[in-house]
């Protein structure tokens, strides 16, 4: 055979390798996938690597530090997920894999699709207008707080209201706030309250979780009741990243539940430093005033002394026995 003459190209494998990773790259795009996870490991660089799987297949994946870094969830072997990926190729090994560059719990994205459904729902009819929002007292007489009687939420708000207004009684309504029964026992809760009439404003909220975990504050029934509401509500469910149906439709949103008992007491330390320093500028302006009008006495005592009403009364008092004496002569004549 005569090799001298051969026009085939001859590609080596990095060639190969790379012209496929390039094709995939672009023939795909970015994708969305769901499975099952397994052959988890996550090695000394903080990279994911694992593989997804069905009932019929699986695919390596990886998953880079600067992408995992933000994840809420910790994957596990058997954990069903979905993912947002692009198709790679592991080019020294020539493996097909999957770079995933967002990660969450298999059915949270249906869930954040009736979130938004209901949140468009409840918008157009109006329950998030600022006109229906009521003001919160600035000096409540009781506070309630609608939550767990376990969590951490409690705790931290008991804790912001002993410090801040230890004066001001607190009534708790327990209930649910996860799981099936959740959402029905903080509607009943807020509509309790508003019977009750105990309370100047309440605080509905938990601590922080997944989409799953705060569900009950995206229902229907439970955005209704704090809408409906005659006491003004504070939401305050989850951290400052965690945004719910209730969030949008409470008078006030609050990041934390924290912040949600900071929003509904009054400092009493501050409201003692204001009251003493309006004190301050009252003595001042008072002391001012009399200040001012015993100058004023003093000098009026001057211009009357100046005025020598006692001489001029003397020298009036002498005119007047004279001209008596002078009538009495004429009359004698």
């Amino acid at each position: 055979m005569d090799f001298a003459n051969d026009n085939r190209t001859v590609l080596s494998i990095s060639d190969l390798n790379s012209e496929v990773a390039l094709m995939l790259s672009r023939s795909f795009g970015v994708i969305w996938l769901e499975g099952e996870i397994s052959n988890f490991a996550r090695p000394a660089s903080g990279h994911f690597y694992f593989s997804l799987k069905d009932q019929k297949a699986q695919v390596r994946c990886a998953m880079f530090r600067n992408r995992n870094l933000a994840l809420r969830l910790k994957p596990a072997n058997g954990m069903l997920v979905r993912v947002r990926a692009k198709i790679g190729l592991y080019e020294p090994r020539g493996e097909f894999q999957i770079i995933v560059e967002h990660m969450e719990e298999a059915g949270a994205g249906a869930l954040q699709q009736q979130f938004e459904a209901l949140k468009a729902k409840l918008s157009a009819a109006g329950l998030f207008d600022a006109e229906y929002k009521k003001p919160l007292p600035k000096l409540p007489t009781s506070i309630g707080v609608i939550t767990s009687p376990t969590g951490a939420a409690i705790r931290d708000i008991l804790q912001v209201l002993g410090r801040r207004a230890p004066q001001i009684p607190v009534y708790i309504y327990p209930v649910a706030v996860q799981g099936k029964a959740a959402a029905t026992q903080i509607e009943s809760a807020i509509r309790r309250a508003n019977i009750d009439q105990r309370c100047d404003v309440l605080i509905v909220g938990r601590g922080g979780g997944s989409i799953e975990d705060l569900w009950s504050f995206n229902e229907n029934n439970v955005a209704q009741a704090i809408f409906e509401s005659e006491i003004p509500i504070i939401s305050g469910v989850g951290h400052e990243v965690d945004t719910t149906i209730a969030d949008y439709v409470a008078d006030v949103r609050a990041a934390t539940p924290s912040v949600a008992a900071e929003l509904a007491s009054p400092d009493m330390n501050e409201l003692r430093q204001q009251i003493k320093q309006k004190d301050n500028r009252l003595n001042q302006m008072m002391q001012g005033y009399l200040y001012h009008h015993q100058q004023s006495l003093r000098n009026l005592n001057t211009r009357l002394a100046n005025h020598r009403p006692a001489y001029r009364l003397q020298q009036q008092q002498q005119r007047l026995d004279e001209l008596e004496q002078r009538a009495n002569r004429a009359i004698k004549i």
